[in-house]
């Protein structure tokens, strides 16, 4: 999936973003955050978006980005930047917000900070539990491939206990406030993700009845390694691929050209393109950057050319040979482009739920579909669910006039179908307009 590089850029743009009052604003913004329960019993989740806006989730997938404006708070629908004429006002001393006509309480979850230790690095984590005594499944949160602090931004972490489900969050290494460098190593990240279960079964005692990962883009590549090296209960990948990164380029190259309307004779080319990169970044940024020059220079003139993207052929594009030699140390990760995660697969022995999006450009899921399929079909117990018109992340979208994608919401019925799954009982008969393929041994109700 998307190695998602850029993702701290969009973060730092909206911390970016400045207010009338920004001091009075990060006060307000710092005593909203939380998750709340509507009188009909649904929820409604407040996260940083940065300094100067936060964003709110419904349970059924509905968000908004809110800014301040005088009195209240403005929202805009999903990431369009389009007022939706909802205005929200937080009552911190009363730990209620009215949204729109209709108020919510906050939801007074059980929080626990913490750090732990893996390979000699030290990260810092959080579990976060329901209300009351009772034992409860808990998830333990991992990252995709981008730069943020999980703590921070991960909605999850709340989400999930305020339906019932624990949750472990932690910034990975090199991320947040946790130590070492970033790195794209899953060995190593799995690794991390199994001191982080221990961590949460230590801090859960009594409370925690079972115990699962949920690897969310990248993180689907290292949940199921981290569940082969412990004792999980559950495994839950979200837009995630069972291909490996190189292919996941290569397939990505050939969505996003389809979706322009190009046909199978400039797909090819364009694949040249990206396997020339492909050999770059799997050397380390070391070798075939000068044959890379030679495929480049050759089709640089065709009118497709600026069309080619993939997840990372599109940074060797932008780049001279010699920023590629210099400048393009700083994409080198570690990440194994070659590594085959259909062994580790076929080893998983716990139930896994594969949650996917049908119109992820970054992440396509043709093929990763066919192999869980192939899974699925020998007896392992996986369900798998494609919700058809979800983007990487689960989002919907609109498509601008200019070709841009302008998401507007997360695909209806994700977030239950993930709080289903991790209370371990029978699934729901349907979830939106996911189409579901059941393990045999545990069909749906």
């Amino acid at each position: 999936m998307k190695i998602k590089w850029m993702r701290g850029a969009t973060v730092a743009a909206l911390a970016a973003m400045g207010l009338t009052n920004p001091a009075a604003a990060a006060v307000d913004s710092e005593c909203a955050l939380g998750t709340y329960r509507l009188a009909d019993g649904g929820l409604i989740d407040v996260a940083t978006a940065g300094e100067a806006s936060l964003r709110w989730r419904n349970l059924d997938g509905k968000t908004g980005e809110l800014k301040r404006e005088g009195d209240h708070w403005a929202s805009t629908l999903g990431w369009t930047g389009r007022p939706d004429g909802m205005q929200v006002r937080f009552d911190c001393a009363a730990d209620s917000v009215q949204f729109g006509d209709r108020t919510a309480r906050r939801i007074a979850l059980e929080k626990h900070e913490t750090s732990f230790t893996s390979h000699g690095a030290t990260l810092v984590g959080r579990l976060v539990l329901p209300p009351g005594d009772d034992p409860v499944p808990i998830v333990v949160l991992l990252h995709g491939g981008e730069f943020d602090s999980a703590r921070d931004f991960n909605s999850l972490q709340r989400i999930l206990p305020a339906a019932g489900v624990g949750a472990f969050v932690y910034d990975k290494r090199g991320t947040g406030k946790s130590g070492d460098k970033y790195t794209q190593d899953f060995s190593l990240l799995a690794d991390d993700a199994v001191a982080a279960l221990a961590e949460a079964r230590r801090l859960a005692g009594p409370r925690g009845n079972r115990f699962g990962f949920q690897g969310p883009s990248q993180g689907g590549w290292i949940a199921p390694l981290a569940a082969n090296r412990s004792n999980v209960d559950f495994l839950i990948v979200s837009f995630g691929l069972a291909v490996s990164v190189a292919d996941e380029d290569r397939e990505a190259i050939a969505f996003q050209m389809g979706l322009k309307g190009y046909g199978p004779d400039v797909i090819a080319k364009a694949q040249e393109l990206g396997a020339a990169v492909t050999r770059i970044f799997a050397s380390g940024m070391v070798d075939g950057i000068d044959e890379f020059d030679a495929v480049r220079a050759r089709y640089r003139g065709e009118p497709w050319f600026k069309d080619v993207y993939g997840n990372y052929t599109h940074l060797a594009l932008g780049m001279t040979a010699d920023d590629i030699r210099t400048k393009g140390q700083a994409y080198n990760f570690g990440t194994p482009v070659h590594y085959d995660p259909m062994p580790t697969l076929r080893a998983v022995k716990v139930p896994q739920l594969w949650a996917l999006g049908g119109m992820d450009i970054d992440a396509p899921v043709g093929e990763t579909s066919r192999r869980i399929g192939t899974l699925i079909a020998a007896g392992q117990p996986i369900t798998l669910a494609v919700f058809p018109k979800a983007e990487h992340g689960m989002t919907e979208f609109e498509t601008a006039p200019d070709g841009q994608r302008l998401s507007t919401r997360f695909t209806p019925d994700y977030f239950r179908l993930l709080i289903d799954y991790a209370k371990g009982g029978k699934l729901a008969g349907a979830y939106g307009d996911a189409a579901i393929t059941y393990p045999a041994s545990s069909p749906a109700d």
